[in-house]
């Protein structure tokens, strides 16, 4: 084997990269960690173990500028940087990994050990759009640094891609796009993501790069004169008010996300308005960031009427990768739409730098730290609204035989649990997609909702406006988000048609001169064997069920009833008077944990739904500033929790306060019956520690409906008193209101 010649310009490249490394992490790596890397990369090459394999790219030159990319775009250190140096090396068979774990420890020996069977993987020719790929690549890269020095290594590649064989161009480009890409932006990477979107783009679809340039190109001096006339007005109206330091510059936008904006609007290139954003950089600490950016955009929408629906406020809720950013849309001079984006210096090095940057931040040495980093990625990317594979748990892949991977027509990655249908991948996305799915195409064939997906599939799937989910669609569905939402809508649905149901038979009875009895009418829902009197008026409203047979089965009840009961005389609940004065106990409030384990925080109990001790709850931070403690299942908590998460807090009761006890409402309903109500209220007293506030009876049609508020100590205790209740003969229902 012929050893590298170096040409004089590889030669300086070489000693300027080890250089600007070593600088890097010198202050972290031992001495003769740096000198046995040295040694090895001399070894290697005069023994002509590494060859180029591309004639115009030097290999150790390519190995650098990776490890380069590693420290310096990415701000991985030392097990990272020495890993991505002697890749090469232990590919050319003259470093064992058994040998790097001597050398260099167990760290870097991982990394080469996941390196290794990614490369073997490679080898194999594995198809990037089919089967598991990205599941098999996942696994096989057991170490989360793996799979970014991965990342690092393709956009390397991709900058020297002109020098490749033509038919391999078009392969690796792609690979870029549809893996590496979304991972890169995945890890908050947004300047790697948009690069390789760019280089991609160039080799792909050279034809439009080309084209895109030349118009950018063509544009530029327009376009940098009027940033120009937008930023200097602005800039004074700045320096006249505020105090911090700032920046305020023009950034273009790549020639992929121009492209992105073209065939999703379908408009020429001419009118897109938004080819540049305006970026205001705040200087300030970081205590005082989020009102900084705010009162900037306070005078940017004074002087530039803002389009407030393009408002994108990811300071208060920072995107799932970490992004922190204010974006406002401005009329600008010439009457055009301007992207203004407002940030601190801080955010703004995170959302280009991503890693690296939140190494600076967080004041992290060497790689001290690591495990909470790629904890924190990790829980990013398999959180359901990002879109790709799972990575890392405690620094392990495992090849997960439970899961599948499944993309979008856009290539975006959806993780599955094996044997999940298209009906399940649907309802993934979205639940109205799910509810009006028909059936997919998956890579380009026809399939029902039914159909089990495969890794590697790509899903689009097909809707109608007139399909609506079926009781057998639970059958097809494995994924609990699934199941749960078909049956949230059957439920609603069968609810629309019970309401239906009840008015329909209501307005038979009223036609024929029936006297309508809800008691009389839950005996024919019981002869008929409906579980509940919902399922009975769901059959009604969607005419499963015959509503004359109906009418005379009531008819024969009713007969029969009154030939029983025509010489008893009876009292209605209504007369019923409640001659004790309500029982008056102590409200001394109960000592609740709220959030990090804190007590003696001011609280109130909230009268929507009157939490008791027991109750399992939750703390909400109102907009006056106090804590209003809500139970779990009140009806608002959907609503404050889907609106307002970040004023939510956790809240559990910690203890019970002597003598305390909170007041219930309880509707009861059963027969018209006086001595019903006495037994409920003589029962009542009997409780111990129980009292009866008040008491409102409303009778109809042969039924009473009583509003009972009782004093309780707590969830124990009432749940003792609703079972001995509905226990009471002619008691039909029993229900906690609040």
């Amino acid at each position: 084997m012929e050893k590298i010649v170096f040409t004089e310009k590889e030669r300086q490249q070489t000693l300027k990269l080890y250089r600007s490394i070593l600088r890097t992490i010198h202050d972290v790596t031992p001495m003769h960690q740096i000198r046995a890397v040295r040694d090895l990369l001399k070894e290697a090459i005069q023994s002509g173990a590494i060859q180029r394999s591309i004639p115009e790219v030097n290999p150790i030159v390519r190995n650098l500028n990776t490890a380069s990319i590693v420290c310096k775009e990415m701000g991985l250190r030392h097990s990272s940087v020495i890993s991505a140096m002697l890749l090469d090396v232990v590919h050319a068979k003259c470093l064992s990994i058994e040998e790097a774990e001597k050398r260099f420890g167990s760290s870097v020996a991982g990394i080469l050990r996941g390196l290794t069977r990614v490369n073997e993987l490679y080898d194999r020719n594995a198809a990037i759009e089919t089967e598991n790929f990205r599941n098999l690549l996942l696994s096989f890269a057991q170490d989360g640094r793996v799979i970014l020095i991965m990342i690092a290594d393709r956009l390397n590649t991709m900058r020297v891609l002109k020098f490749y064989p033509e038919e391999e161009r078009i392969k690796i480009a792609r690979e870029a796009s549809y893996l590496f890409g979304p991972l890169a932006h995945r890890m908050g990477l947004y300047n790697i993501k948009t690069e390789l979107e760019d280089l991609s783009m160039k080799f792909i679809h050279s034809g439009i790069y080309q084209e895109i340039a030349r118009k950018l190109d063509e544009t530029k001096l327009s376009r940098d004169q009027y940033i120009h006339d937008f930023i200097e007005p602005l800039k004074k109206r700045v320096d006249s008010t505020v105090s911090f330091e700032y920046e305020i510059k023009g950034r273009t936008k790549s020639i992929s996300s121009i492209w992105n904006k073209l065939k999703k609007q379908k408009i020429p290139f001419e009118d897109i308005y938004d080819l540049f954003a305006i970026r205001i950089i705040i200087d300030t600490d970081t205590a005082m960031e989020k009102p900084a950016c705010w009162q900037v955009y306070s005078i940017v929408t004074d002087m530039y009427t803002p389009n407030t629906a393009r408002l994108k406020d990811w300071l208060s809720i920072p995107k799932s990768n970490g992004y922190e950013s204010l974006h406002i849309t401005v009329m600008g001079p010439q009457g055009r739409w301007v992207e203004v984006q407002i940030r601190s210096r801080r955010m703004d090095e995170i959302a280009e730098r991503g890693l690296a940057a939140h190494w600076k931040y967080k004041g992290l040495r060497g790689e001290q730290g690591l495990d909470d980093m790629l904890t924190r990625i990790r829980e990013i990317l398999e959180s359901p609204e990002t879109s790709s594979a799972r990575l890392m748990d405690d620094f392990r892949l495992d090849l997960y035989s439970d899961e599948i991977y499944v993309f979008t027509p856009k290539g975006e990655v959806h993780k599955l649990p094996k044997g999940a249908t298209v009906l399940d991948f649907a309802y993934s996305i979205h639940t109205n997609l799910g509810s009006r799915c028909v059936g997919a195409k998956v890579d380009g064939k026809n399939v029902p909702i039914r159909y089990v997906l495969k890794s590697g599939d790509q899903v689009e799937v097909q809707t109608a406006t007139n399909q609506t989910p079926k009781q057998d669609w639970v059958n097809y569905v494995v994924t609990s988000k699934a199941r749960n939402r078909i049956r949230q809508t059957l439920k609603e649905v069968a609810q629309k048609e019970a309401e239906f149901g009840r008015e329909s038979l209501k307005r038979k009875f009223k036609n024929r001169k029936i006297e309508y009895d809800e008691a009389l009418l839950m005996k024919v829902v019981k002869k008929l064997k409906f579980r509940t009197v919902t399922d009975f008026f769901a059959d009604l409203g969607a005419q499963r069920q015959d509503i004359n047979h109906v009418i005379e089965l009531y008819l024969d009840v009713e007969k029969v009833e009154r030939q029983a009961f025509e010489t008893v005389e009876q009292r209605s609940a209504e007369s019923y008077f409640l001659e004790t004065v309500p029982e008056k106990t102590g409200v001394k409030e109960d000592v609740l944990l709220i959030d990090q384990q804190l007590s003696g925080i001011d609280y109130k109990l909230a009268k929507c739904c009157n939490p008791i001790y027991g109750d399992d709850v939750f703390g909400f931070v109102s907009s006056t500033g106090g804590i209003k403690i809500h139970r779990i299942d009140c009806s608002n908590a959907p609503q404050m929790m889907e609106r307002f998460g970040y004023r939510v807090v956790k809240a559990r009761w910690a203890g019970k306060s002597e003598g305390s006890s909170y007041p219930v409402t309880l509707q009861v309903v059963g027969n018209d019956d006086i001595g019903i109500v006495t037994n409920i209220t003589s029962l009542i007293s009997k409780e111990a520690g129980v009292s009866l506030r008040s008491i409102s009876i409303d009778s109809t049609d042969g039924l009473f409906r009583g509003q009972l508020t009782i004093m309780v100590s707590d969830t124990r205790q009432l749940n003792g008193v609703i079972k001995r209740i509905k226990a009471i003969k002619g008691v039909k229902q029993v229900d906690r209101t609040n």
